[in-house]
């Protein structure tokens, strides 16, 4: 009964107390409508930016905490413009800045980690963390692609293309890229005799366009024609461009990022063609020879298994597919070849374009690695490739993993935080924000490798760099590992030894040789300039 009274009947406090805010709400009111009423659009419109702003910059103040970065930021758009014209030194510096950083740019808020330990942390953090190369990516490689895959989806994608890297698969690649290699040799030589008349030129291009055709030749073998090779390596060069680490949030025609979309659909067209005649020459029995025969060989493979117990076969173990795959259409399978050459084909073009620099100017260094080669092959450089000749090449091997280790070719890889991550104790990274492993500081630690900035093949011979597990960065680590990368440095072995052998090559330094641009990955700021002629046996 009291329940119902207080209910039903107020103190005349209570009613001289509601009577006083409804005239303050209506005065507030009042007074904010004619303030509005007062206020012309521009007025309106200045006074909603400089909300916008305020909001803005209170955004990044909080997301920033207490890890090291701008007190406030620009606008908006943050330091945009350094991420179109990245300076090597201002990433040297923000590693240098502390183990956690961060910068702010359009609606993307950064965090670089500077130190291994808190880099590996992120690497192995699938619950945290998951791969979103660039903004700009899921648009270019498309939102389904199986690269962008999470958890479990993405554990079991990737356990069918580990048959694709196998020893017996790796050896089967290694025609295809010798014949590239041998044509690319010819064409080094006629842009130094012909096209440039014995002047140096400048070879970073040219490397990327080799290391294009190599990529392309062992992904998909000859169902790609050479005209196409070409174009895919001319235009692939828009796609890197329009990878930018962060970019305005919508494509706008006749920039970077429209380009490299239109290059992106022009390669995955390309390479659904290459698919659907794998699919047919598989069919009747061929031996693989490329990436693409070994994928499609065992989707077909699994098709049969699967066939065969649907009508109740008994399929003996020993004839059970590794791993049974579903028959991926051919866009799908496109998709997939399309992260591959993504992912090889800036890492090979920068670590091809600095071995080259390096040896050059070296050159005791590389004719040590021409007598490794020639003794592995017995004197007769014309013997051909094998995996067994490449795991014989101790120094030549010393000599690249330094290369990556000097100049890894990938210095971060952007994550997406899922949900709040404890990075450190005294730091949690907001969910929706991007958080950067280095890989740099870690290759270039003085505790795992003395001297750091020495390029010295020889800590991989003598010394302990072998051990430094956990400061070898260079393909990652964690469930998104690069599973290509016993491919990549077999490649590059295979290249600078028979390189070694029929070719000289002189390097013109300029001011600018060893000056690091940062074009998605690293390479000589004048884009190295050389002179190419034929080696007698």
């Amino acid at each position: 009964m009291a329940s119902v009274m207080e209910g039903s009947f107020a103190s005349p406090s209570a009613d001289a107390q509601r009577s006083f805010l409804a005239i303050a709400d209506k005065t507030l009111l009042t007074q904010f409508l004619d303030t509005l009423t007062g206020l012309n659009g521009w007025q309106i419109a200045l006074s909603l930016l400089l909300m916008l702003v305020a909001y803005d910059q209170l955004s990044y103040i909080w997301q920033k905490g207490s890890i090291v970065g701008p007190a406030f930021k620009i606008p908006f758009m943050g330091p945009f413009f350094e991420a179109v014209w990245p300076d090597f030194n201002k990433y040297k510096a923000k590693w240098a800045s502390g183990d956690l950083s961060c910068v702010s740019v359009f609606h993307k808020f950064v965090i670089i980690a500077s130190t291994r330990d808190t880099a590996r942390k992120i690497f192995n953090s699938p619950a945290f963390v998951k791969p979103c190369v660039v903004d700009i990516a899921h648009k270019l490689l498309r939102p389904e692609n199986w690269v962008f895959l999470d958890g479990k989806a993405h554990v079991e994608y990737r356990k069918g293309l580990n048959g694709l890297f196998t020893r017996t698969a790796l050896a089967t690649y290694l025609p295809g890229q010798e014949e590239v290699y041998e044509r690319y040799f010819q064409k080094f030589l006629d842009q130094t005799e012909k096209k440039n008349h014995g002047k140096p030129s400048q070879y970073m291009h040219i490397f990327r366009e080799l290391m294009c055709a190599v990529s392309l030749r062992t992904f998909v073998g000859h169902y790609l024609p050479d005209s196409s090779v070409k174009k895919i390596a001319d235009d692939f060069y828009m796609v890197t461009a329009a990878m930018d680490l962060v970019n305005f949030p919508i494509i706008i025609p006749f920039t970077r990022t429209w380009y490299g979309k239109k290059a992106a659909d022009m390669v995955l067209d390309e390479f659904s063609k290459c698919a659907a005649m794998a699919k047919v020459k598989m069919a009747t029995g061929a031996a693989p020879i490329c990436i693409l025969d070994f994928w499609v060989r065992q989707m077909q493979d699994s098709e049969k298994y699967r066939a065969k117990l649907a009508k109740g076969i008994e399929v003996p173990a020993e004839e059970k597919p590794a791993h049974v795959l579903r028959l991926f259409d051919d866009f799908e399978i496109s998709m997939a070849l399309m992260t591959f050459l993504f992912a090889s084909q800036d890492a090979t073009s920068s670590a091809c374009t600095w071995m080259f620099q390096l040896m050059a100017d070296r050159p005791e260094m590389l004719d040590r690695v021409r007598q490794e080669n020639l003794a592995a092959r017995n004197g007769d450089r014309d013997v051909q490739l094998s995996l067994e000749l490449i795991d014989s090449l101790t120094y030549t091997r010393a000599v690249v993993k330094e290369v990556l280790r000097y100049r890894p070719p990938v210095i971060m890889v952007p994550y997406m935080v899922k949900k709040e991550f404890p990075i450190t104790e005294s730091y949690t990274a907001p969910k929706g924000s991007m958080i950067i492993p280095s890989v740099w500081p870690a290759t270039h630690d003085p505790e795992a490798y003395p001297s750091p900035d020495v390029y010295d093949p020889e800590r991989w011979i003598t010394g302990d760099a072998e051990k430094q597990t956990k400061n070898w960065l260079v393909f990652g680590t964690g469930p998104h590992y690069c599973l290509g990368q016993t491919y990549a440095q077999n490649n590059l072995i295979a290249l600078l030894g028979k390189a070694s052998m029929f070719l000289n090559w002189d390097h013109m330094v300029t001011e600018k040789s060893e000056i690091v641009k940062v074009f998605a990955t690293l390479f000589p700021m004048d884009d190295l300039y050389l002179t190419f002629t034929k080696r007698d046996a």
